[in-house]
């Protein structure tokens, strides 16, 4: 089965959010086996750095601002080609201040999602709806109008 690490800086502190990604991680267990890994906060960015590379499993895509931004189809494709080969996936959501820029550079891949700022909490929640959406591209589904 797929594999998939969401490694987080910081706790989801509203249970609406931390509901909404339950709901979504709950309906990937069709496709893979995802983990949520929340690290705690840190003074710097190159300590919350350090905590996240220790975290890096297979195709390391990270979440940044400067980053690539994919439509849904396109992302569902990078997904499908992963999968085929057989490559465990890590997604990485730094903490409100940013990332550390040797996370940035371990990355196989730099997404953006938006030139817009959005809550950081809620980006855990846009995130986990995308990967599912990706699967469920793959899959034929009609979820994806």
């Amino acid at each position: 089965m797929q594999k998939i690490t969401l490694v987080c800086v910081g706790k989801l502190k509203e249970k609406f959010y931390a509901d909404a990604v339950a709901e979504y991680c709950k309906r990937l267990t069709r496709f893979a086996q995802v983990t949520v890994r929340e690290l705690p906060e840190r003074r710097t960015l190159a300590e919350e750095g350090e905590l996240i590379l220790k975290e890096l499993r297979g195709y390391t895509i990270v979440l940044a601002v400067e980053g690539k931004k994919l439509s849904s189809p396109a992302l569902a494709e990078k997904v499908k080609e992963l999968c085929d080969a057989g490559r465990e996936m890590t997604f990485v959501i730094g903490s409100s201040c940013g990332l550390d820029a040797k996370v940035k550079q371990a990355a196989d891949f730099l997404l953006s999602f938006s030139d817009m700022t959005f809550p950081h909490q809620l980006m855990r929640v846009i995130l986990c709806e995308q990967i599912y959406r990706a699967f469920m591209i793959n899959a034929g589904s009609e979820y994806h109008k």
